[in-house]
């Protein structure tokens, strides 16, 4: 048995659709690739979905979180609140507009920004605090939510790997004044190509987003531009796809949650054992990625692996031991984040799996733990 830790093919059973979509798009007389009516339906889908007043697709979801940046007018001297542990765009891009990355450690177990820490980190340069869903727990974003108005600063929600998570009765992206999506491929809403989308509340916000994915033009007058902007725009073939994806999301959000919560009453037995598996929270569980802690993470890697088993490293260093961002980190600490890099292994978690592959990846890990 040979699983993968990413699907071997992860649109099998679309490939037709994708084609016919192709095909109707290619010969339909307005010949409109970007930016055309797939794009305004799908915003349209995933704006009632959540309850936004806006959503704005655009090329991707780390593109997401900087045009949001601008559209809060983050720039040179201001400070962005970001975790210690996380993807790269969390730190670069608050970067690229001149801003200071301001690292929050993480809560040891979760992963996600500890909320004492960014409220500790506080400072008058604060201009935004950019809390990040990891893998399969939301942050606690009552609480950073609070600091956030406490503070008066901005609150953005990288909520790229979270789609389809609730928290409090309020959906991953809906927490902050804006949130972000991702349609890479491996998302929960991934799709064969980049994309991303930005949800919020705030109309206003989302207009000035909308002018600035598109070279700052208002969609009215074209070859007018209002802002200096990006060109960050929307496949019309991918719009039509998720189009037509968004309507078995529900099942395959399931059938991932199954997955976990599998994974997890399994491993509940590991306790003492050197590995361990995310806290069995009743709310806020997305799912994207479940990743263990394991003690000896490379050792956990290599038994796998002659199982036939796939796994992955998120991340192998804390985002301010990264050389790109050594600028921002002289004399900090942040030691969950860095244990976090030495421990966590990401194991199968796709809806393809069946359940006799989900038992024997768990079989697996428990038999390592137990006979380390």
């Amino acid at each position: 048995m040979t699983l993968p830790f990413f699907p071997p093919d992860l649109f099998d059973g679309e490939r037709d659709a994708l084609l016919d979509i192709v095909e109707n798009i290619g010969s339909a007389p307005e010949q409109k690739f970007i930016l055309g009516a797939h794009t305004a339906r799908f915003e349209e889908v995933i704006r009632d979905s959540v309850g936004a007043a806006d959503a704005i697709a655009c090329g991707s979801g780390t593109a997401a979180l900087s045009l949001v940046l601008r559209a809060m007018d983050v720039g040179p001297g201001d400070e962005v609140i970001v975790p210690a542990f996380g993807c790269a765009p969390l730190a670069a891009a608050p970067a690229m507009l001149g801003a200071v990355p301001v690292f929050a450690d993480v809560d040891p177990w979760t992963m996600v920004a500890d909320p004492a820490e960014i409220e500790r980190l506080i400072s008058p340069r604060t201009k935004v605090i950019m809390p990040a869903h990891m893998f399969s727990v939301m942050a606690d974003m009552p609480a950073i939510r609070a600091i956030a108005d406490d503070a008066g600063v901005r609150l953005l929600e990288d909520s790229a790997v979270a789609q389809g998570g609730v928290l409090g009765g309020t959906p991953a992206g809906m927490w902050g004044d804006a949130g972000v999506y991702s349609f890479v491929q491996v998302k929960t809403f991934g799709m064969p190509g980049e994309g991303g989308m930005v949800v919020t509340a705030d109309p206003g916000l989302g207009a000035v987003v909308r002018m600035l994915r598109n070279h700052g033009q208002d969609g009215r007058t074209r070859f007018v531009h209002h802002r200096i902007g990006y060109n960050s725009r929307f496949d019309e073939i991918m719009a039509a796809f998720q189009l037509h994806r968004f309507a078995t999301l529900p099942q395959r959000l399931e059938r991932r949650a199954r997955i976990g919560e599998y994974y997890t009453e399994r491993f509940s037995e590991l306790a003492g054992c050197g590995v361990l598996a995310p806290p069995p929270v009743s709310d806020g569980r997305c799912y994207y990625v479940y990743s263990l802690l394991a003690e000896r993470r490379d050792a956990l890697r290599d038994h796998l692996a002659a199982q036939g088993i796939g796994s992955h490293v998120y991340y192998p260093a804390a985002l301010p031991r990264q050389p790109a961002f050594a600028p921002y980190a002289s004399g900090g600490s942040w030691p969950a984040a860095d244990l976090a890099a030495r421990r966590t292994l990401a194991i199968p978690i796709y809806p393809h799996l069946t359940d006799a592959q989900v038992e024997h990846i768990a079989d697996a890990v428990c038999r390592f733990a137990k006979e380390s």
